[in-house]
């Protein structure tokens, strides 16, 4: 898909805004209402845009910790990572997980927990079990510095 200069500006007005109505876009880009849902629809088909989402602040709802867990596997194999990755999609205290290099580890987990007896309870008790997990290392976040969710456009 070719993206112009409109799409562009539609792009970074519904990361800041995703509920903007359709109006209101159209006059913040400089389009008719029609024009410009017609291009939100194209990105939205061309899987330019994945989907809208309410961000929710965690301390609200009582997450207090958030670390990063290095994980290294014992093998490299493809059966050994799709297992992996199968059991930690399943665990719904992490929020990322990246497939990394350069590291010794092979996997960076971010996760969320309420408090160190949650977070305990998730490293020993369920991601320590995945068959393959040979060597954790964890990090606190003390404070975010920067947290974006918007792509450069």
């Amino acid at each position: 898909m070719e993206i112009d200069r409109y799409d562009r500006a539609i792009l970074q007005v519904l990361q800041q805004e995703g509920r903007i109505s359709n109006q209101d876009l159209a006059d913040r880009v400089g389009l008719s209402p029609s024009p410009c849902l017609r291009r939100v629809r194209a990105l939205e088909d061309a899987g330019v845009i994945r989907d809208y989402r309410a961000r929710v602040n965690e301390k609200a709802l009582g997450y207090s910790l958030v670390a990063l867990i290095y994980i290294a596997m014992d093998a490299h194999t493809p059966e050994r990572f799709e297992h992996f990755e199968m059991e930690i999609r399943k665990l719904p205290e992490v929020l990322e997980c990246l497939l990394i290099t350069g590291q010794d580890a092979d996997y960076q987990l971010k996760v969320i927990v309420r408090d160190m007896d949650a977070f305990q309870e998730l490293l020993l008790n369920r991601i320590n079990r995945i068959q393959g997990v040979t060597g954790v290392h964890s990090s606190f976040v003390l404070r975010r510095v920067v947290e974006r969710t918007d792509v450069p456009v």
